[in-house]
């Protein structure tokens, strides 16, 4: 009797750790980067939805200190 009592409970105990099933998510691209997020997130400088204007900007952040390449070589 106890080792069916021993048995059920150690079912139920690893039952409990079962592993969570790992399914494969990407992320969906909706709209173009260039769109913006929103006002609490945008430079006042760069008009959202301005694809040339988010160029120049990237273009800006990745010379003058944002490229972490170029700043520590």
């Amino acid at each position: 009797m106890k080792k069916l009592i021993f048995a059920v409970v150690l079912v139920a105990g690893l039952s409990a750790c079962g592993d969570k099933p790992q399914v494969l998510e990407t992320i969906k691209k909706d709209s173009a980067a260039f769109t913006g997020t929103g006002k609490a997130f945008a430079n006042q400088d760069w008009k959202q939805g301005d694809k040339a204007s988010w160029e120049s900007h990237l273009k800006a952040r990745n010379q003058y200190g944002q490229n972490d390449y170029t700043r520590m070589n």
